[in-house]
């Protein structure tokens, strides 16, 4: 039987989640990639388990993650089971609905009737009682807003969720969404989107957004898919996500160019003591309306790895400097 590590809180920043009174890991795990049913379910195991043990207390899904989709909540609904269950007042699960699950009308987007039904579906693959947060996994250009959120008001006033977020939404979107749920007394806490040295977009107003409104940030893809590594700077390895699915990492992504700013962004790291993947996770944290920052992991060594950014999160004003010459 798991018996999680006595010591797991001594090490890990525990960060607010904008003026809620919610309180999230500065490092979360990421199901979107290596839980799905071709992975090795020892392996998933091992990943939860040495996460919890580290001071990972969210636990980041969504319906669709797999493949197929639905089958990493399955499988983390198994993880939890073995593992995890004594410790579910410690844990925050997420789900999100969004994007497409099943045939037909209400398999996709943000309506009312499919949100509430994939929750539904969520908590049995999970074989949970409630998740801790419920996001609307994209904006619906096509439902009203209000729908939407009277979708989250019910999950959380029927107890399936305790808190409400938003993924995707930019900075308009987030307005219009917090203003139409705070009229029916819901209060959004988070936004997810993704943001990392190469992908800057939330910069240009979002983040402002979520400080003016009291939101909290969550970022996933924070390695762009693991281009922010060691791990492409000596060509494609043969057991990378680029050779294995091709889909969010493509060989075309991997130019020379950005090989370059990763090899010279690795010389800033060392001399910090970091790794690169550290180095672009610590940068990430600086910003203060960032809750939590989320990874993915093949293996355990990540994990660890990326934990350990949070030992250095101080730059000096040469570090940035130097990190936005690199990153022109």
């Amino acid at each position: 039987m798991y018996i999680a590590d006595p010591n797991r809180y001594n090490n890990m920043l525990y960060l607010r989640c904008g003026k809620s009174g919610l309180k999230l890991p500065a490092i979360s795990l990421g199901f979107w990639h290596n839980f799905g049913d071709g992975d090795p379910f020892d392996n998933m195991r091992k990943i939860v388990q040495r996460a919890f043990d580290l001071g990972i207390t969210y636990f980041d899904l969504a319906n669709n993650y797999g493949p197929p989709p639905g089958a990493a909540e399955e499988n983390f609904g198994r993880i939890f089971k073995l593992d995890l269950n004594p410790y579910r007042d410690e844990i925050i699960v997420a789900t999100k609905a969004g994007y497409k699950m099943w045939e037909g009308p209400y398999g996709d987007w943000g309506s009312k009737k499919y949100l509430l039904a994939s929750l539904d579906q969520s908590l049995k693959r999970m074989n949970l009682d409630y998740v801790d947060i419920f996001y609307s996994h994209r904006p619906d250009p096509e439902t009203p807003i209000e729908e939407t959120m009277e979708a989250l008001y019910q999950a959380v006033h029927s107890g399936k969720a305790l808190y409400a977020g938003i993924s995707n939404y930019n900075p308009e979107q987030t307005k219009i969404a917090y203003s139409a749920a705070k009229q029916i007394g819901l209060k959004l806490i988070v936004n997810q989107v993704r943001y990392n040295m190469f992908a800057r977009d939330v910069e240009n107003g979002l983040f402002d957004t979520l400080n003016e409104l009291g939101m909290g940030a969550v970022i996933y893809s924070p390695l762009a898919q693991g281009l922010l590594t060691d791990r492409y700077l000596d060509g494609i390895p043969e057991d990378s996500r680029v050779r294995k699915s091709g889909v969010f990492l493509k060989e075309s992504d991997i130019t020379p160019e950005r090989i370059e700013k990763v090899k010279k962004l690795s010389e800033i790291a060392k001399r910090r003591g970091q790794t690169v993947s550290q180095l672009a996770l610590s940068w990430i944290l600086r910003n203060k309306v960032v809750a939590s920052v989320i990874v993915g992991a093949s293996k355990v060594s990540q994990i660890e790895d990326n934990v350990g950014c949070i030992n250095n999160l101080e730059f000096s004003e040469e570090e940035l400097k130097e990190i936005e010459e690199i990153l022109k």
